[in-house]
C-alpha cells in the first residue's frame, strides 16, 4: 500500500502565486511542486485546473512528455545513468547493470524504501567524463562498477535529512 502524501496546499498556492497563476508556467509549477513531494500528487492536479485555468489533459500532458515530472513518487535520490553515444561506448550498461543489482530495481523504478529511483537518460552533456551518472543534480564520471556502487553507498548513509 502506497504511503499517503500530505500536501500542504498553503504551499502549493505559494507556488503558483509565485508564477502570478500565469498558465504558461504550469511546467514550472509542476517542476517545483515535484520537488518539494518527488512527483506531482494527485490531490493537486484538480487545483492546478482551477487556479491556471488549464484543462485536466494538459497537466497529463506536460507530466508525461517531461521526464523531470512524475506523476507516481520517486525516490529521494534519482540517480540517472547517461546511456547517451560517449557513455555507452565506455561502458554505461554495465554501470546500468550494477546500479540495478545494487538498488533491485530496473529503469523507472523505485526503491521500496523510496529513497532511490533509477532512470536511463539520453546524454547528461559531460561526455569527456564517461560514463556518468547524477545523483539528483551532483554529476560522476569516469565510474566503473565499483565507483557507482560506492556513490550509491555514500547516499544510503547519509542521514535522512542531509545532501551530498
Amino acid at each position: 500500500m502506497e504511503p499517503t502524501i500530505q500536501v500542504d496546499l498553503n504551499k502549493i498556492d505559494d507556488i503558483i502565486d509565485r508564477y502570478h497563476g500565469n498558465k504558461e508556467a504550469l511546467l514550472m509549477i509542476m517542476q517545483d511542486i515535484s520537488d518539494i513531494y518527488s512527483h506531482v500528487p494527485p490531490t493537486v492536479i484538480p487545483i492546478l485546473v482551477d487556479r491556471l485555468g488549464v484543462k485536466k489533459s494538459m497537466v497529463y500532458s506536460v507530466a508525461t512528455f517531461y521526464k523531470t515530472i512524475s506523476l507516481e513518487p520517486r525516490g529521494k535520490y534519482i540517480v540517472s545513468v547517461c546511456t547517451g553515444t560517449a557513455c555507452h561506448v565506455r561502458g554505461a550498461e554495465k554501470i546500468t547493470e550494477a546500479l540495478r543489482n545494487k538498488l533491485g530495481v530496473c529503469e523507472d523504478q523505485t526503491t521500496e524504501d523510496r529513497l532511490f529511483t533509477l532512470k536511463a537518460v539520453r546524454c547528461i552533456g559531460c561526455c569527456a567524463s564517461g560514463p556518468v551518472i547524477t545523483v539528483n543534480h551532483e554529476t560522476y564520471g569516469g565510474l566503473d562498477r565499483t565507483a557507482a556502487e560506492k556513490v550509491i553507498d555514500t547516499y544510503k548513509n547519509m542521514p535522512l535529512n542531509g545532501t551530498a
